[in-house]
């Protein structure tokens, strides 16, 4: 893969020996596209499109921040050791943690700033979709987040990954069992599921579906709530396949468990809001 993207010489000021990562960019760039895709949906309905960047920042803010944390939670041993070096270093971010923490800040933001929140949730929902799948190609490109070994002809090899996908670190840190046929077929570097580009595919098919029904007649919150709802169904997905060691729930990692809640949140607030909607019209 392809972890840097280029490295400052040595003589750079103040970034030299400094390298520009891929996921570091592929962050970047997602945050762009969501706030571009963002202030597009704000100028349809009728709000101020610079506020869109506003949110933007506060996601960044509230993401970065609450990634780590959440990170920590889920590492505190590790953090325990070596907590300068566990928030500080360039890895460990969970999107969970991520997401819960931009939400806070963008709807302090949003409440700030008077703008109402069910239609300027509707009108992230595309943003949020679209900005996930292209943050995973970021994973992708460092080798992180992958899946379980696979003999499929899906499989790709990490040699380089965060841990690399090597047979006694698979079976180790993950606590899979690894086929012994398959270390004699490919060796110690072992080929996994790549779920960062089943993400980022899934989530770019809910950001269709999502783009193709803005236009629709639905109440405020309800096009927010189909995509918090179909996001914890890709996500619930895709960990069938991750190569995690977080299963604290038996078969179930927390990510699925927080999934569940999610599409039970969804699903119930898409069916409360069609029903008031239908009851004011009905009035």
């Amino acid at each position: 893969m392809f972890p840097e993207l280029l490295r400052f010489p040595e003589g750079f000021p103040i970034l030299g020996g400094e390298a520009i990562t891929s996921f570091g960019v592929m962050m970047l760039l997602a945050f762009l596209v969501g706030g571009y895709i963002l202030k597009s949906e704000l100028v349809r309905i009728g709000e101020d499109p610079e506020k869109g960047w506003d949110l933007v920042l506060m996601a960044v803010i509230g993401g970065i921040v609450g990634a780590r944390l959440y990170y920590v939670f889920l590492n505190y041993p590790r953090f325990a050791v070596d907590p300068f070096g566990m928030l500080f270093a360039r890895g460990g971010m969970v999107w969970y943690g991520g997401f819960l923490g931009a939400a806070a800040l963008v709807i302090w933001r949003i409440r700030k700033s008077g703008m109402p929140l069910g239609r300027t949730a509707d009108a992230a929902a595309p943003a949020l979709a679209l900005a996930y799948a292209v943050g995973r190609i970021g994973c992708f490109l460092v080798g992180d987040d992958y899946g379980r070994p696979t003999d499929s002809w899906v499989g790709i090899a990490f040699p380089r990954g965060i841990p690399p996908t090597h047979a006694d670190t698979m079976a180790e840190r993950f606590g899979i069992t690894i086929d012994p046929a398959m270390i004699e077929k490919y060796g110690e570097i072992l080929p996994v599921h790549p779920t960062q580009l089943y993400e980022t595919g899934m989530s770019t098919l809910i950001f269709l579906l999502l783009w193709s029904l803005r236009r629709g007649r639905h109440p405020a919150g309800w096009l927010f709530m189909t995509w918090l709802a179909l996001a914890g169904v890709e996500r619930f997905v895709v960990e069938i396949f991750r190569a995690k060691d977080d299963r604290f729930f038996g078969v179930l990692t927390l990510a699925q468990v927080i999934s569940i809640g999610l599409v039970a949140v969804g699903a119930y607030w898409m069916i409360r809001l069609r029903r008031n909607g239908k009851g004011r019209r009905a009035a």
